[in-house]
């Protein structure tokens, strides 16, 4: 069954990517993590994402869009990453997102993939 991991982090942990003194702490968990997750094959897809800074939130309302800089919400941690991991079942992919780095100073979400339509 296929789950996807979602990554939030804070402000301060987005902050620690370029930080030349904390990156490579940051990097180097983040590093053994995707590193032990390609090495049990369970990695479907996956990402890390740009700081919430950088993106875009839209809607459509009344036939008109409506494009709103950063994330939507405002909120103490943001999406920070994502994979998608193949496991036979949701223990299996709680285990994985424990170990995330994420898991330790954040929150790491383990949701189910929904399965394509039978036609």
């Amino acid at each position: 069954m296929q789950y996807m991991l979602i990554f939030r982090e804070s402000e301060a942990q987005f902050g620690e990517r370029a930080d030349p003194a904390k990156a490579p702490a940051y990097w180097g968990a983040w590093m053994a993590y995707i590193g032990a997750l390609n090495e049990a094959g369970v990695v479907v897809s996956g990402s890390g994402l740009e700081p919430p800074h950088t993106a875009a939130t839209v809607r459509v309302r009344d036939g008109a869009r409506h494009v709103q800089d950063g994330p939507y919400a405002e909120a103490k941690e943001q999406l920070g990453g994502f994979f998608v991991i193949e496991v036979p079942g949701l223990d299996e992919a709680i285990a994985w997102a424990a170990r995330s780095p994420a898991a330790s100073y954040a929150s790491a979400e383990v949701r189910p993939v929904l399965p394509p339509p039978q036609r």
